[in-house]
């Protein structure tokens, strides 16, 4: 099955960034009433995935808009994956959920993409009286900071010595097709630029997070830093006991659409 069967619609694009900059992101909105669904997707992953057709899904039959994209160098969009950073990434967030979101909106960011949310949380808060709101956070297996602390921090003297010199270490990956993905230094670099954990966080919205213990890439603890910074009200933290890293089976997909039903 095609990525648009899959999806039963075309992709609309827009273009973010200047000259060399330019991408053309594929976005996907379902219209309808609020409060709307923006997914932030993960590292390497689209918008085709289980978790975001479902929710989709889910948006068509009660009604609801949603709005599902891909970064830059991630499946229908331009650019290559190598050429990504996080404040890249973060600037097609901000673009996509200002073209394409009005009202309350409830953004639900998995693995890299709950770091995307936080940050667009930071983004939106910053710049006040636009038309599209934030009515909470849905996070799954959030891996904020993890360039620095999932990554570098983790990396032998051999990766990191390779990163540093040749610019770019090809990891293994046991998702997608399998073949691996460049870890760039600029990735590295320019993530630091973004790191959330050693502060406050004040997302001024309600945040639901729902975490695998059986994570191999996002442990467990990671969500238990994250939820220290997170003010203390209106906060959830769902320890799914043998839940792994993806979250895609029929009782976790049920788990995250409770979730973004019981904020609105």
């Amino acid at each position: 099955m095609s990525q648009t069967a899959a999806s039963g619609q075309e992709p609309a694009f827009i273009e973010v960034g200047e000259g060399r900059e330019a991408r053309r992101i594929a976005v996907r909105a379902r219209a309808g009433g609020g409060p709307g669904l923006v997914w932030l997707g993960g590292f390497k992953s689209d918008m085709t995935g289980t978790k975001a057709l479902a929710l989709d899904a889910w948006a068509a039959e009660h009604g609801r808009s949603c709005v599902r994209f891909d970064y830059s160098g991630h499946g229908e969009s331009s650019g290559e994956f190598a050429d990504g950073t996080i404040g890249r990434w973060l600037e097609e967030s901000v673009a996509v959920f200002s073209q394409f979101c009005s009202g309350p909106q409830v953004v639900i960011g998995s693995s890299m993409g709950g770091w995307m949310a936080l940050l667009l949380a930071r983004e939106i808060a910053r710049r006040s009286g636009g038309k599209a709101q934030l009515a909470g956070l849905v996070l799954i297996a959030p891996a904020p900071d993890f360039t620095e602390e999932l990554m570098w921090k983790g990396f032998s003297p051999e990766i990191r010595a390779e990163i540093e010199t040749k610019g770019v270490w090809l990891r293994p990956s046991e998702y997608g097709d399998g073949s691996p993905y460049p870890i760039t230094r600029n990735l590295i670099e320019e993530g630091r630029n973004h790191l959330l954990l050693g502060a406050k966080i004040d997302v001024g919205c309600p945040v639901r997070i729902l975490q695998g213990a059986q994570d191999p890439d996002v442990p467990w603890k990671h969500a238990f830093a994250l939820v220290h910074r997170l003010p203390a009200e209106d906060v959830v933290l769902t320890m799914i006991q043998d839940g792994d890293h993806r979250l895609s089976r029929p009782q976790d997909i049920a788990r995250i659409i409770a979730a973004v039903a019981e904020i609105g």
